[in-house]
């Protein structure tokens, strides 16, 4: 047998137990240090300051005080002596002779004083070192405690205790100061960033502490960090003189302290107690290592950045979404207006007066840019939506859709540029003028009205604003919105007019593609963790499969004038006769589209755009759209000077 592997068997748990005791050991003294570390720091300070002072001139002006002291007692004594003896010689007080040794015993004594002062603050300025006053100090209890112990022992034993508690009193003195200069060592699973452990270092304990008072923070202490998919964070025990909403005042002397980036999140808040305060630095995301590019069906629309949380996309609310030029807007959205077109029971309508996103979902939506096409949709919604309350049944709050009667999103992209361009003024065909402001006002009432006819409305802008010129948000559609999305926006101003709060920073995210989420079903105290958003490329958008476009299905207009069939009568056999046909209804020319109006006033002699707006009452931007329509489909020809005329066939009759 090998006796080498037996014993390596014996011994094997024998070694898993002591270096589990040492962990132990270890994880204990690490959670007692930050105890001592004040008492380490005050320690420390106190004797460096005693070092500095302890110099060859403090010491030159120590003994001279010490001379000086000694020669005034000596002549104090002297003088005192001499008083007396005149007292003797004479009985008469005021005998020239006790006059004068009273007066020298009193010069004597006020010399006395000053000497002794003088020597008291020569004494400071050329202290005793710490370690010496440590040693004085135990030595008045420690003597005295081995004295007592030896006379109160008998000859059967020796009493121990007075001379017990004076060692544990220097032993316990020994043990805190090297507990609080101890160098707390923290054990991750991960590896830590060089940012990480840089900042990791300034919050142990005995960095801090001796920094803190530098910094304003004197009377704070950190715990040992902790490592979470979110960043570090370390409860602070705050002394007497700290408040935690004081403490978090302290933003920037934290930031200063610890050397973090401006940039880097930081957040302190109230912790466990009521003197303790919590920091969290966000040094990671617990959405990295999570691909939230492209969508399909059943995807998540965000992350939770701090606990990982995936979120869906808020289907069937209303909802705002704001965010600055290149934070992400359009491409985080398009995995919403995915979902909100992907089902057979769901429908999308774009409003895009920017003519870009629109382009990318004509296979998904309907997609309306001009004012008029606008006009057209609003009026269908709302025709729509007037059906669906009345069909609403008693006692529902909100329709049940179905691929009949789907839900409709309508997706407003860039709503500052759609409210600006609502106040355009046009010319009727009676001459007066007039704008776009129905448009909004319909958007009002969507906003307002048809949300339990499943019909949503989602706002998205730039600037969120609601005054001045360049406002991007119309109030009163704005108070509907219950879901309010906030991506990195311009200002503090921006982020309080998206959310109706200022305690929720959208101007300190990060770009692109993060953002905070509120829901206002969730109430007024949810967590304002930022979210990473799931994007979509324009090409992934494209390759989309096709789905059905919404178009509100009207009843068969009845014509007015067209006489009413006859009432049916019973007959017998063969005894009846065929009611006369209905005559027949002359057929309505259909509606003239811009397209058309467009192209008879260029065949009436209208040759710029200026001159086509002005007859027949259409802005010049859906001109313009019409007049290249009609130029590619080679209907219309532009000459050199940018005059246009109608395209004529070789027997002179226009193509048109």
């Amino acid at each position: 047998m090998d006796l080498n592997a037996v014993w390596s068997k014996i011994a094997e748990p024998t070694k898993s137990a002591r270096i589990k005791s040492a962990q132990t050991i270890t994880n204990t003294l690490d959670a007692l240090a930050p105890t001592f570390a004040p008492l380490a720091a005050r320690w420390d300070a106190e004797a460096d300051r005693r070092a500095k002072l302890r110099t060859p001139e403090n010491l030159k002006a120590l003994l001279d005080a010490q001379k000086a002291h000694n020669s005034a007692r000596s002549t104090a004594a002297t003088a005192r002596t001499e008083r007396q003896k005149a007292r003797a010689a004479s009985k008469n007080p005021m005998s020239t002779a006790r006059r004068s040794a009273r007066t020298a015993d009193k010069a004597a004594r006020q010399h006395t004083t000053q000497a002794r002062a003088k020597l008291k603050q020569a004494k400071a300025n050329y202290p005793a070192t710490l370690r010496a006053r440590a040693i004085q100090a135990h030595a008045v209890h420690a003597v005295p405690g081995a004295v007592s112990s030896w006379l109160m022992s008998t000859a059967e034993h020796w009493t121990i205790w007075p001379g017990s508690i004076s060692a544990g009193l220097i032993a316990l003195n020994a043990g805190a100061l090297w507990l609080g200069r101890r160098t707390v060592t923290v054990d991750v699973d991960d590896v830590l960033s060089a940012e990480e452990r840089r900042l990791v270092e300034r919050l142990d304990p005995s960095y801090w502490v001796q920094h803190a008072d530098e910094r304003g923070l004197a009377g704070s202490v950190p715990s040992p960090v902790e490592i979470t998919p979110a960043g570090l964070v370390t409860n602070v025990r705050l002394d007497g003189r700290w408040k935690p909403s004081a403490f978090a005042a302290k933003h920037e002397e934290i930031r200063a302290l610890l050397g973090a980036r401006t940039d880097l999140r930081m957040e302190i808040k109230p912790g466990t107690h009521g003197d303790r305060a919590t920091i969290t630095l966000r040094t990671r995301s617990a959405a990295d290592g999570i691909d939230l590019e492209g969508w399909k069906p059943g995807d998540c629309w965000a992350v939770d950045t701090v606990t990982g949380e995936p979120l869906p996309v808020p289907l069937g609310k209303r909802m705002l979404i704001a965010g600055t030029s290149g934070a992400g807007k359009s491409y985080s959205a398009r995995p919403l207006l995915a979902e909100a077109s992907e089902y057979d029971d769901h429908r999308l309508i774009i409003f895009d007066r920017k003519y870009v996103e629109g382009r990318t979902w004509s296979h998904r939506a309907r997609i309306v840019c001009e004012l008029d096409e606008m006009r057209e949709v609003c009026q269908e919604l709302i025709e729509e939506g007037e059906e669906r309350l009345k069909d609403l049944p008693r006692g529902k709050d909100v329709v049940e859709i179905s691929p009949e009667r789907p839900r409709i999103t309508v997706f407003a992209d860039e709503g500052g540029e759609l409210l600006s361009d609502a106040k355009t003024k046009v010319k009727g065909e009676d001459g007066k003028s007039s704008d776009y402001q129905d448009i909004v006002e319909t958007l009002r009432t969507v906003a307002r009205k048809y949300r339990a006819a499943e019909i949503i409305l989602v706002w998205a802008t730039q600037k969120p604003t609601m005054s001045g010129d360049g406002h991007g948000i119309d109030s009163q559609i704005a108070g509907q919105m219950s879901v309010k999305l906030g991506l990195a926006v311009a200002s503090q101003t921006d982020a309080a007019t998206v959310f109706g709060r200022s305690d929720w920073p959208a101007h300190d995210l990060p770009m692109p593609g993060y953002a905070l989420l509120f829901d206002q079903d969730k109430g007024k105290h949810q967590r304002r963790n930022p979210i990473r958003l799931r994007y979509m490329t324009a090409q992934q958008v494209i390759a989309l499969p096709d789905r059905p476009v919404w178009r509100r299905e009207s009843a068969p207009a009845v014509v007015a004038g067209a006489p009413a069939a006859p009432a049916l009568r019973l007959v017998k056999d063969d005894d009846y006769e065929l009611a006369p046909p209905l005559p027949a209804v002359p057929a309505q020319p259909a509606p003239a589209t811009n397209r058309d109006k467009v192209a008879a006033a260029i065949a009436a002699g209208s040759t710029t755009v200026a001159d086509i707006a002005s007859v027949t009452g259409i802005n010049k931007g859906t001109v313009s759209k019409a007049v290249k329509q009609l130029v590619d489909a080679g209907d219309v020809k532009r000459a050199e000077d940018g005059s246009l005329s109608v395209v004529t066939t070789e027997a002179g009759e226009v193509s048109a």
